[in-house]
C-alpha cells in the first residue's frame, strides 16, 4: 500500500465514522429531549404523554396553537373559521428579507396561514368561541390579520352568545406592520367592550410567553384571566426594563407567580387541570345567567 493509498482509506475511515456519529446523534434526538428547568434528559415519548410537561420537574414546555386545542377541545368538536384569511404586504417592507419571504417561510414551518387558530370548540360539552395563538410562527406577533381573526372569533361569540376564550403566546406587535399592527390593539379592546355590553364571559388564558402589545390589549382585559404555570408575561422584556431603570429585577420578575402575587392575574393553572377549570368556570358563569 503507498502513502498516498493509506491516506485514502484513512480519510475514508474518519468519513465512515463521523456519518455514523451524526446518525446516532439524530435518532438520541428524535428519541430525547432536555428539560430547560432541571436540565433532565427525558424520553420524548414520556413528555409528550405528560402534555409537555417535565415528569421530574412538572416544567411547561411550549406547545403549539394545534396540540393546545386538542388538549383543551373535546374530541373532533373544534372547526377552524377564518383560515382562508392571509398576510398582505401593506408597506412592502425588508430588512435582512422581505416581509412576504419571512411569512412564506413561517408558513412552511407551522403548517399554518398566521400566527392565531381562531374558531368553535365545545370543551366538556360547552361551545365556546377561542382564539389559539401559536409562538413557532413568527414569535406569535400580533399584525392585521391576527388582530382580525381575534376580532371575529369575539364577534362569532357575540353572534351565537357563547363564551369567548382567548390563549395567548406573542412577542408582541409585528413591527413588518408598522402602525397597521399596533392599530390591532385598539381594534382587538373594542371587541372585548362589546363582549362585556353583552354580558358574555370573556377568559384569557396567558401562555409562556405573552409580551408586548399583546399583553397591552385583549390578553390583559379577561373577565378572568388565568396563567399558564411557569409562563412568563410582561410588556417590555427584562433586560430593556432594567437598562432603563437601572437596577436589577427580582429573579421571578415577569413571571406567573410574582404576576399572581401583586394581583395581575386571577389563577395559575398546571396544563393538566386546565381543560377542566375551563369547563367549570364556563359551566358556573352559564348557571348564573340562566
Amino acid at each position: 500500500m503507498t502513502v498516498k493509498d493509506w491516506f485514502e482509506q484513512r480519510k475514508e475511515m474518519q468519513i465512515a465514522r463521523r456519518d455514523s456519529e451524526t446518525q446516532i446523534d439524530d435518532s438520541v434526538g428524535k428519541l430525547w429531549t432536555k428539560c430547560y428547568s432541571c436540565n433532565s434528559q427525558l424520553l420524548k415519548k414520556e413528555v409528550e404523554d405528560n402534555l409537555m410537561v417535565c415528569p421530574k420537574c412538572g416544567y411547561h414546555f411550549r406547545i403549539n396553537a394545534r396540540t393546545r386545542i386538542n388538549q383543551i377541545f373535546d374530541e373532533n368538536t373544534f372547526e377552524e373559521m377564518f383560515g382562508n384569511i392571509t398576510t398582505a404586504d401593506p408597506l412592502n417592507f425588508v430588512d435582512t428579507e422581505t416581509y412576504k419571504e419571512r411569512i412564506k417561510k413561517a408558513k412552511a414551518k407551522t403548517n399554518l396561514n398566521e400566527a392565531v387558530i381562531s374558531g368553535i370548540g365545545k370543551i366538556e360539552g360547552q361551545e365556546t368561541a377561542a382564539a389559539v395563538m401559536d409562538f413557532e410562527f413568527m414569535g406569535g406577533s400580533m399584525g392585521s390579520v391576527v388582530g382580525e381573526k381575534v376580532t371575529l372569533a369575539m364577534e362569532e361569540a357575540l353572534k351565537r352568545k357563547i363564551p369567548m376564550i382567548a390563549i395567548t403566546a406573542s412577542g408582541g406587535a409585528r413591527m413588518q406592520e408598522s402602525i397597521l399592527s399596533l392599530m390591532q390593539m385598539a381594534k382587538t379592546s373594542c371587541a372585548v367592550a362589546k363582549l362585556n355590553e353583552a354580558g358574555l364571559l370573556y377568559i384569557t388564558v396567558l401562555t409562556e410567553p405573552t409580551f408586548g402589545g399583546v399583553t397591552a390589549s385583549f390578553a390583559m382585559l379577561g373577565d378572568i384571566i388565568i396563567a399558564e404555570q411557569d409562563a412568563r408575561i410582561g410588556f417590555a422584556g427584562r433586560r430593556v426594563i432594567e437598562q432603563t431603570i437601572r437596577q436589577g429585577l427580582p429573579a421571578d420578575f415577569q413571571t406567573a407567580n410574582y404576576l399572581m402575587k401583586f394581583g395581575q392575574i386571577d389563577m395559575i393553572c398546571s396544563r393538566a387541570e386546565l381543560k377542566s377549570t375551563l369547563a367549570k368556570l364556563i359551566r358556573l358563569h352559564s348557571q348564573i345567567h340562566k
